[in-house]
């Protein structure tokens, strides 16, 4: 009788788990090119700050502000050793701690670019604002139906703290791309 009793605990215990990961809320998402993302836990999707963005997210910790930008020309933007050399750029002076990684997931090439330094933002061609402390990690997604361009830049300590969390959401993004997207 005791084991019976036992059991009936236990089952109710699995069900009531079950009830509170089913009724857990899922994570935002939305779709670049052939790519769905998933928004990390502490993550804000916001309004994009340009029309040549398709999407933009925004990282907070304490006074601490990043931001990730994604961008999908659908061919003719460049080789990603271009668009990784023209990133770098942004880092003048940053040579020796500049990194690159290059990952095969499927049909997909997946370029992987850091670095830290001072970050001279705004517009290619027009002015910049140095920005010291900074860091960039971004991950250029070759695909057929054109490339995808996810870029992180902010403070050091929050970008290489968010470093895993951007990584895990692009390699998610492509296990669950239909092949040959």
């Amino acid at each position: 009788m005791r084991h019976c009793f036992l059991m009936t605990k236990g089952f109710a215990a699995f069900f009531s788990l079950l009830l509170v990961v089913a009724s857990a809320p899922a994570a935002e998402s939305f779709k670049v090119g052939a790519f769905t993302f998933a928004v990390p836990e502490g993550w804000t999707k916001v309004e994009p700050s340009s029309p040549m963005r398709n999407a933009q997210l925004e990282i907070v910790q304490g006074s601490a502000k990043a931001e990730v930008t994604f961008f999908h020309f659908g061919g003719g933007s460049g080789t990603a050793a271009a668009n990784v050399a023209r990133w770098f750029s942004q880092f003048p002076g940053s040579e020796e701690k500049r990194k690159t990684e290059v990952v095969e997931s499927g049909p997909v090439k997946i370029t992987f670019a850091s670095t830290v330094g001072t970050f001279s933002s705004g517009m290619p061609g027009g002015p910049t604002t140095p920005i010291t402390g900074a860091a960039l990690f971004g991950a250029i997604l070759e695909n057929q139906t054109g490339d995808v361009y996810v870029k992180m830049t902010g403070p050091e300590a929050l970008v290489k703290s968010s470093t895993e969390a951007l990584r895990h959401m692009v390699l998610e993004a492509v296990k669950t791309t239909a092949p040959g997207a």
